[in-house]
């Protein structure tokens, strides 16, 4: 009796710390989204932590020194949502208008890496990194979508 009421507990306690392990280490590596606007107006405590961020690229702001090498640029606010997305004339209608709007909450970008190919104007930026004391993204890692360079080209009509 006595035997069977250890091997329950120390059956317990193996779930237990099991169960802590997943959630301690799936918390240290989570990485949060947030638009520029939720970025801008987090507090100092919370920029310590690993974000996502995601914006459209002004083009005009890419600086790249490939000497170090640096890219920075800078990205604006577009919506979260997805389902606001789509209402809103789907990916390439928003990067548009986010881009060609006065005012628009902004991030600067700093990325020690080679410039990737992508990178330019109305393009979709999805970054990782952390906010720094300055009120710039320093970029750990760079993902990009142009939305344009993935429409499906109208097939050519056959010949008269």
């Amino acid at each position: 009796m006595e035997s069977k009421k250890t091997f329950v507990i120390a059956g317990i306690l193996i779930v237990v710390a099991v169960i802590y392990l997943i959630i301690s280490s799936t918390s240290s590596t989570a990485n949060y989204f947030l638009t520029v606007e939720e970025v801008l107006a987090l507090d100092a405590p919370e920029t310590e932590r690993a974000l996502t961020v995601s914006g459209a690229i002004l083009g005009e702001t890419i600086q790249y020194d490939p000497t170090l090498p640096v890219v920075t640029f800078t990205i604006v606010q577009i919506p979260g949502d997805p389902q606001e997305v789509e209402r809103q004339g789907g990916l390439a209608a928003v990067l548009h208008a986010a881009v060609n709007t006065p005012n628009v909450p902004s991030l600067e970008i700093v990325y020690n890496d080679i410039k990737p190919d992508l990178l330019k104007h109305e393009a979709q930026a999805i970054i990782r990194g952390r906010l720094g004391d300055d009120r710039r993204f320093y970029a750990d890692e760079v993902y990009l979508k142009c939305p344009s360079r993935y429409q499906e080209a109208l097939p050519e009509q056959a010949g008269d």
